[in-house]
């Protein structure tokens, strides 16, 4: 399986935008959280998790576009991906409650 972390900024956004930027992420299969080691790890701020096979980054990245324009179609929101087949390397992620 091939893991995409995907960062998210919108501009002059709120934490109210944030929250709905979460919901529509989800709805696009994004997840706040990762497992390491098989324990549930929080992400920081705006940024996803993606794990799935047959897929591209440019797929990846239309799908987090689509989520961000649903909360925020301008100014254009700030995205960035990365894809590995790698263990990620983390330090300081808080275990999830």
């Amino acid at each position: 399986m091939t893991s995409y972390t995907v960062r998210v900024e919108l501009h002059d956004a709120d934490g109210s935008d944030y929250d709905d930027l979460h919901d529509e992420m989800a709805k696009q299969g994004f997840s706040k959280t990762i497992f390491l080691n098989g324990v549930e790890h929080d992400l920081p701020t705006a940024e996803y998790s993606l794990i799935e096979k047959g897929t591209t980054s440019k797929a990846v990245l239309n799908r987090a576009v689509a989520a961000a324009k649903a909360v925020q179609p301008t100014p254009k929101p700030s995205i960035v991906v990365t894809e590995t087949e790698k263990p990620r390397m983390t330090s300081g992620l808080p275990k999830t409650k």
